[in-house]
């Protein structure tokens, strides 16, 4: 007599079900820790932004009052002759201040950085004293010393008999560009000093074993080590040229003829806003300039990247 197998064949044995997988809650948490910063950034820089926005799309007219306009007050703005000398003028501005003023804060950092410069802490600190003076303050002490009729050139001119004039027409530009190099030498010379501080020393000692130089060290260790704080400075003083508005508006009331209400874009701004009641324009304005900032700087900045990475 045969027996059979009560074992069910493979096909046939129950299959176990797979145990499912939990899936993942979400952790807020993080969320949770930048929300007040969001909540800040939100109110203080992105409604102001959106404001600003919506008012440059509108025009306030006699009959009508607040009307929409759409595009028209950036069309105008692109044909307003004040607006295009303005920023023509803080072009030069930037063109010609900007890099002098990094290249003398570059070559202060690397004479701090040096060995051979006794009493650097005390040059350190003097030279980034001027950046703590507030810029209203500045500009105050700067008119006084440009006055040509009661300051320290008026008596200079007594002195010698010379007939200098800092803040006439052709000279104001430079007053300014100095004005503005002597309140941010020093804070541009502790970006770059900061960054020389964290360079390797075997790199030194590299370079002395074969027979690199103090100025060739210069130029192949330490300037290539700060191009990113170099990228970082320009793109500050970019920001910061575009901005220009304490040293005229102040130094306006010394020399008027030299300095018009619409000198920069930001005084051209400022006036049609407060004194010309131009609300929206001046908004329009506003736009236009932090776009074409915005867009210079991330030039400046994607190409130090690239040089960077190359």
């Amino acid at each position: 007599m045969t027996t059979t197998s009560l074992t069910p064949p493979a096909s046939r044995q129950a299959v176990s079900p797979k145990p499912r997988k939990r899936r993942a809650r979400r952790d807020w948490r993080g969320w949770a820790f930048v929300a007040p910063f969001m909540v800040v950034f939100a109110a203080m820089i992105i409604a102001p932004v959106l404001y600003a926005i919506y008012l440059s799309l509108f025009r306030q007219q006699l009959i009508g009052g607040n009307a929409f306009v759409g595009l028209s007050n950036y069309i105008a703005v692109f044909q307003d002759e004040k607006f295009w000398e303005s920023l023509g003028r803080v072009s030069i501005f930037l063109v010609i201040q900007v890099p002098i003023m990094l290249a003398i804060s570059l070559i202060a950092a690397l004479a701090l950085d040096s060995a051979r410069l006794h009493g650097s802490g005390f040059f350190r600190i003097a030279l980034f004293l001027p950046y703590a003076v507030p810029g209203v303050v500045a500009a105050l002490i700067w008119g006084f010393i440009y006055g040509d009729q009661f300051g320290l050139t008026a008596s200079v001119n007594q002195l010698f008999g010379t007939s200098l004039a800092p803040l006439s027409g052709s000279w104001i530009l430079g007053s300014i560009g100095n004005i503005v190099t002597w309140e941010f030498m020093g804070y541009n010379m502790l970006i770059f000093y900061a960054a020389l501080r964290v360079i390797p020393g075997e790199l030194y000692e590299a370079a002395e074993i074969d027979g690199a130089g103090a100025f060739r060290q210069v130029f192949s260790i330490k300037i290539p080590a700060v191009r990113g704080a170099i990228v970082i400075a320009t793109i500050f003083s970019i920001i910061g040229s575009f901005q220009l508005f304490n040293e005229p508006n102040l130094l306006k009331q010394i020399a008027p003829n030299a300095i018009s209400s619409y000198f920069t874009p930001n005084m051209y701004a400022y006036n049609l806003s407060f004194a010309g009641q131009q609300f929206n324009y001046a908004a329009t304005v506003a736009i236009v300039m932090g776009v074409v900032t915005a867009v210079i700087a991330y030039v400046v900045q994607l190409r130090g990247s690239r040089k960077e990475v190359n």
